[in-house]
């Protein structure tokens, strides 16, 4: 199973809708499948341009991985040398902090990341959370 652009686009809008709830800056949300890809990312307004690649960053690194941000941030903590080692092989690409939210079917199964950008990283993976459980689908933070 695939995130549809559909269920997608559910993640984003619940996900911005958490951040206006509790009060949060600007949040922009990526989602990604379970390659790596982009399917769908928004940026409220009043978020940094630069937010793109950050929200990229996190969701990325979940993917490629097989590791949500929180378990990232304990890995690059305890062996900095090996997450160095990753973001040469994936070219920088790899933000190993919270907010980048491994996605899980019924099944148990990854099927996607999403990355959250734009406040405190546990805020953002609160955010992550909120959006895909509105979609029906499992985070792993």
């Amino acid at each position: 199973m695939a995130i549809s652009l559909n269920k997608s686009r559910t993640i984003i809008r619940k996900a911005l809708a958490h951040g206006r709830e509790t009060e949060l800056k600007p949040l922009s949300v990526i989602v990604l499948d379970s390659g790596g890809h982009v399917i769908a990312f928004e940026r409220e307004d009043g978020a940094a341009p630069g937010r793109f690649a950050i929200a990229h960053g996190k969701a990325f690194g979940s993917i490629m991985l097989g590791m949500a941000g929180t378990a990232q941030m304990k890995r690059a903590e305890d062996q900095a040398y090996f997450m160095a080692a990753v973001n040469g092989v994936y070219g920088g690409q790899v933000i190993p902090v919270p907010g980048g939210v491994l996605v899980r079917d019924k099944r148990g199964r990854i099927v996607g990341a999403v990355g959250v950008t734009g406040d405190t990283s546990d805020n953002d993976a609160a955010a992550a959370l909120a959006g895909i459980e509105a979609s029906g689908l499992t985070g792993e933070i």
